[in-house]
């Protein structure tokens, strides 16, 4: 990835190009954190988070995908943060 910062273009698993609304940056357990809204629709609305794995020299970042725990802890945060924004389905 590597735009401006409201704008987040990663790879499919074919290559293809999906982008994604930037929504925050949490840092949690010493590790930092993207949650991401999709820009097209999907089925329901759903976040994707990811962890930030490296920013390379010419300023790009790379994620990893996180466990179920990990994702837990982090959207907990999240909600946490957005909840006068958000209208929340359990």
């Amino acid at each position: 990835m590597c735009d401006d910062e409201s704008l987040v273009v990663l790879q499919d698993e074919d290559g293809n190009d999906v982008e994604f609304e930037f929504l925050d940056l949490i840092a949690l357990d010493g590790n930092e954190y993207v949650v991401l809204l999709p820009i097209e629709e999907v089925e329901q609305h759903e976040v994707f988070i990811l962890r930030l794995a490296e920013i390379e020299e010419d300023g790009c970042e790379t994620y990893a995908s996180v466990d179920d725990a990990e994702l837990m802890r982090v959207f907990g945060v999240f909600k946490q943060r957005f909840k006068d924004d958000f209208e929340w389905v359990d």
